[in-house]
């Protein structure tokens, strides 16, 4: 009898050590995130950067977009997150791309960010080069000459250009994609739901912010 309830006070002790071990104890290398090598630069090192690369052209991207909206407003002040959309060498993919950017260089990105994915993906609408693109955002008000400019100018073909090398260098394969400040590259493999996928990345934000304490 005291063999057993020295076994039970052992399994007990060991179980409650578990729950106590800090979040990112629990992570997996492969599973749950792969390391980026070389480590990438970030804008701001001071701050924990969260890249997203995505592309209104994945449907996956448009299901994310609102939580991860919602997620990205409420991060801590140590962390900062980034949009990064991808080309993959592709026509359709880079017009994409630009229209991100010309939509931020114009200032009407939050205005009209999500409706880019809803009239791809709810309305079936079909943005497929740069004349349907012209024609869609000047249905949405904004000045025709305005984008045009912006769609077309170096900044921003040349940000598009940025954006691909940035997701080569980080070997993105697919989006959506999230990369925690250069390093980790979140897989999550077991994961069913778009909280659940937030919900490592918190555990990845976690593991760095432990990483740069200890390095002080």
């Amino acid at each position: 009898m005291k063999k057993y309830l020295n076994g039970w006070l052992t399994a007990v002790a060991f179980t409650l050590f578990s729950l106590a071990l800090p979040a990112q104890a629990q992570l997996v290398v492969g599973r749950d995130y792969v390391a980026i090598e070389p480590v990438q630069m970030t804008d701001n090192p001071a701050k924990i950067e969260v890249i997203e690369f995505f592309s209104y052209a994945c449907p996956h991207c448009s299901d994310l977009n609102p939580h991860a909206t919602k997620w990205a407003a409420q991060l801590p002040a140590d962390v900062v997150f980034r949009r990064i959309p991808v080309g993959f060498n592709s026509p359709f993919y880079q017009s994409m791309a630009r229209l991100y950017y010309a939509l931020e260089v114009t200032g009407e990105l939050p205005r009209l960010d999500e409706a880019v994915f809803n009239a791809i993906h709810e309305k079936g609408l079909k943005l497929i080069d740069d004349k349907s693109i012209l024609e869609w955002v000047t249905a949405q008000g904004v000045d025709a000459k305005k984008f045009s400019d912006a769609y077309n100018s170096f900044g921003v073909i040349s940000k598009t250009k940025r954006a691909d090398q940035m997701a080569q260098a980080a070997k993105i394969r697919g989006v959506p994609a999230l990369v925690i400040d250069g390093r980790y590259l979140v897989t999550g493999q077991d994961i069913k739901t778009h909280a659940d996928l937030l919900a490592l990345t918190d555990k990845l934000i976690n593991k760095t912010r432990s990483e740069r304490s200890q390095k002080k």
